[in-house]
């Protein structure tokens, strides 16, 4: 967060890289759920996207969020542009296009995931109401090209933005008018680190596919079911993908470490302000040879926010970041969360996860990837189609949260929060397809309802 740098030490190594990362296996009983998901806004009268400034902008509603919290903001210069809870560590941000970003806190169970998620949702919407703010639960916005989105004032967006226009064609619809959903989950040790990583990575396609909600852009049908994931496709190939390296024998921390260091750069944050490092290595940075910073070696803290540059389809912390699917509806946030740990959080499952991917080959995991933004759950794959894989997926993930028998109030266990897949995997169709329906039935065409049939 800029502007509220504290001391971070030296990076003296790369053992110091390796060793970062490693600091983050604990055993199973500590093992927590985070869940990140972001939200586009828009105005109704009339329809359109929301600027930062004014009185009806978003510094109005984190002003608002903040009053009723008491979350403290963290600034860029001037502008507030988050809040952060001290007692939890969760906290609010800004996407480059407004996107409201919930970093959730993290939770015990699903059952304390929704609920953060449904109390910060009533609290937003409360906030927002009077300004005319409303949250679309999609994962690419279906009418605004992005020059028509507002910019939020975050001095990174100046760095990335002009980057990402020289090595992909679709960075900066990623950066404008995307949306995702997220799950963070823990690993116990560098062996469980790597089962988990490969299995989570193997199945990314497969969780796109299942929350594939973003097929339209500027104002069509755009061909595809998760538009958002094309995106991906077409942003950076230096640190996007499906990672081979992960399934090769020897795959641990310091290989994850190695991969990052050779990811290009994009900012080092010095006295609140970001200095533009695009393109430059950090390889070079740790032996001093950066030239915006010559003789200067990264901090832990320069190290942390590498790592949060980098984008592939599973990223790797002290925790498991799983990036695959388009942000839905508020119970599709946390059916994301329930199918992961499901599948990660029961050793049985775990197992039988790993035996499906296993035989998978390198080419037939890129195939998967490459297809699903267009097919979905059609995908073909094997002498079937992704369908049948997402349906076993589910149903090992099902009975990973039965064995967890982690249960609420009522008495339920944590596979209520499964019920959104288990419709699509009942009615065969994605979100995306359903909408589809929709805009080329009962809409006629218009793409306008589906603000108020998708709002949050």
């Amino acid at each position: 967060m800029a502007g509220a740098e504290t001391f971070s030490p030296l990076i003296e190594s790369r053992a110091d890289l390796i060793d970062g990362m490693a600091r983050g296996c604990k055993p199973a009983e500590q093992w927590r759920i985070g869940t990140e998901h972001e939200k586009h806004v828009f105005h109704t009268n009339p329809l359109r996207p929301v600027a930062y400034e004014g009185p009806d902008g978003i510094h109005a509603l984190l002003d608002g969020v903040a009053e009723r919290t008491g979350w403290k903001p963290f600034f860029d210069g001037e502008n507030p542009i988050g809040l952060w809870d001290e007692q939890s560590h969760g906290g609010i941000s800004l996407e480059p296009g407004g996107q409201f970003e919930l970093s959730g806190a993290p939770q015990p169970d699903l059952h304390a995931a929704a609920a953060e998620t449904a109390e910060h949702m009533a609290v937003v919407k409360s906030v927002a109401a009077p300004l005319d703010i409303h949250f679309l639960g999609l994962g690419v916005t279906p009418l605004w090209s992005v020059a028509e989105i507002k910019v939020m004032p975050k001095s990174r967006y100046g760095i990335m933005a002009p980057y990402m226009d020289k090595v992909g064609t679709l960075g900066t619809s990623m950066m404008f008018r995307s949306a995702t959903v997220q799950t963070n989950l823990d690993f116990s040790s560098e062996a469980d680190m790597v089962k988990k990583f490969r299995v989570s990575l193997a199945l990314q396609p497969v969780a796109t596919a299942l929350f594939a909600n973003s097929p339209f852009v500027d104002g069509k049908d755009s061909g595809y079911l998760s538009f958002r994931s094309h995106i991906w496709l077409h942003t950076d190939n230096a640190r996007t993908g499906m990672l081979p390296f992960v399934f090769e024998e020897g795959f641990g921390f310091e290989q994850y470490a190695d991969y990052a260091l050779d990811v290009p750069m994009y900012f080092v944050i010095r006295d609140g302000k970001y200095i533009n490092v695009a393109g430059e290595s950090f390889r070079a940075f740790l032996e001093g040879k950066l030239p915006q910073l010559p003789g200067e070696k990264p901090t832990r803290r320069d190290w942390n926010y590498h790592l949060g540059t980098i984008f592939p389809e599973v990223r790797l912390k002290q925790f498991l970041e799983m990036r695959g699917a388009d942000m839905g509806d508020e119970k599709s946030v946390t059916a994301l969360s329930a199918f992961w740990v499901g599948l990660l959080y029961d050793d049985v499952s775990l197992e039988a996860a790993y035996e499906l991917i296993e035989p998978w080959t390198d080419e037939e995991r890129e195939t998967m990837r490459r297809e699903v933004p267009r097919l979905g759950l059609n995908t073909p794959h094997d002498r079937s189609n992704l369908y049948d894989i997402a349906a076993q997926a589910v149903g090992i993930a099902e009975a990973g949260l039965v064995r967890r028998n982690r249960r609420n109030g009522k008495g339920q266990d944590e596979t209520i929060h499964l019920a959104p897949l288990e419709e699509t995997i009942r009615l065969a169709k994605s979100p995306a397809e359903r909408w589809l329906e929709k805009f080329h039935g009962e809409w006629n065409g218009d793409l306008t309802r589906i603000f108020k049939e998708a709002e949050m």
